[in-house]
């Protein structure tokens, strides 16, 4: 029997593990905090800082998995150069999961290395710097930690006083201790994708039907697929996603971000594992759902083809206030309407905004989206966190 070891056991991990556990593999999960959604359907787990190396090559030594799978970016990932050298396999690879929890590292190797087509962008490690960054770049312009997730310490610089309070956003929302952000040009983008993009051991890259999704404070809030896109448009993410793929190397689903813009794509971000708007797949959009697929390409087993088999969309469901132990209502009047569901994520405690589960809503194939995804927000504001 395959060991797994998960290293972040969020909502994407918990469905990531129930996937394992139907291929016959057995999984640790690790977090920060105990009874983690993915901890509780795993076999074992681990509570530890990962940001410590020590503790890490201890549970590892402990463990002895066969797979390494990083799920979050506050890990210390140097380390897993060492693992490979032992013998252990590192998802997607050492080097990708180094360059992929970075955002600097990932856009120098897209914009300078690959000449992918991105937005103009500084980098600012103190305020000094990022005053000058931000007037090199010009306001309105994107402020990123280069280390976080979910939209943490996220904004937009759309004035003079924005400068400052920008800064201090992203140094309380940076994961980890890289404190440094990177300042973007406002791309005018007429919508976001994500593109999930499948790379295989002995097999070709297969791409997903791309998923469009709608941010507020840099968190995804609805996504739908498939997204409507020119075949010129497809075809151009696609080449860029298989170029930055290639060049990072190893087996998984990835995230890659897009903006479609009238002048043509731009690259924007990318994950090495599956992507919180391809959430949507649960909704039964494609044959194989993005942690099916991530579960097959890790463990070496084929993926013959990825079809689109309805059109769908995800709604998230937020929490309002700091608790702990919440429960739910609206969760009957939302299943039982015909082509619903909810997912709740089993998060142990709450916050403002912390995603706590989501609402799925599905048609048949060429179906409207925007009905499919305004069903979708209507069933997640049933449901209430208490």
């Amino acid at each position: 029997m395959k060991k797994v070891l998960l290293l972040g056991s969020g909502e994407l991990g918990k469905e990531f593990v129930i996937a394992l556990k139907r291929l016959g593999v057995y999984v640790v999960a690790a977090d920060s905090y105990n009874d983690a959604p993915a901890q509780q359907v795993a076999d074992d787990r681990e509570v530890i800082n990962m940001l410590d190396g020590k503790e890490l090559d201890r549970i590892v030594e402990k463990h002895r998995p066969d797979i390494i799978v990083p799920e979050i970016e506050a890990i210390r990932t140097e380390r897993f150069y060492d693992y490979e050298k032992q013998g252990l396999h590192v998802v997607p690879s050492a080097r990708a999961a180094n360059f992929t929890m970075n955002r600097k590292a990932i856009r120098d190797l897209a914009a300078k290395e690959l000449g992918l087509r991105t937005a103009k962008y500084e980098y600012a490690k103190t305020l000094e710097e990022f005053k000058a960054a931000v007037k090199k770049i010009g306001i309105p312009c994107v402020v990123k930690p280069l280390m976080s997730s979910s939209g943490k310490g996220q904004s937009v610089v759309k004035n003079e006083a924005d400068v400052e309070k920008s800064w201090n956003y992203a140094m309380t929302g940076t994961r980890g201790d890289l404190l440094e952000v990177i300042v973007e040009a406002f791309v005018k983008f007429n919508s976001e994708i994500t593109l999930l993009t499948v790379t295989q051991k002995n097999g070709p890259t297969l791409f997903c039907p791309p998923i469009g999704h709608r941010q507020e404070r840099g968190d995804y809030q609805e996504s739908w697929q498939p997204h409507p896109m020119t075949d010129t448009h497809i075809k151009e993410a696609q080449q860029m996603a298989d170029k930055v793929t290639k060049a990072l190397g190893g087996a998984g689903i990835w995230g890659v971000e897009f903006f479609l813009t009238d002048e043509g794509v731009y690259f924007s971000e990318l994950s090495p594992r599956p992507h919180d708007t391809g959430m949507v797949t649960l909704a039964g959009t494609q044959n194989l759902s993005e942690f099916e697929l991530h579960a097959r390409a890790v463990l070496g087993l084929p993926i013959p083809a990825i079809t689109l088999e309805r059109t769908g969309a995800s709604a998230v469901i937020l929490a309002e206030k700091e608790g702990m132990h919440p429960s739910y209502t609206g969760l009957e009047e939302t299943i039982k309407e015909v082509q619903a569901d909810v997912r709740i994520f089993g998060k142990p405690t709450t916050r403002p905004y912390r995603r706590m589960g989501v609402a799925l809503t599905w048609d048949k194939v060429g179906a409207d989206v925007h009905a499919v995804k305004d069903k979708a927000i209507a069933n997640a504001k049933k449901v209430k966190v208490i």
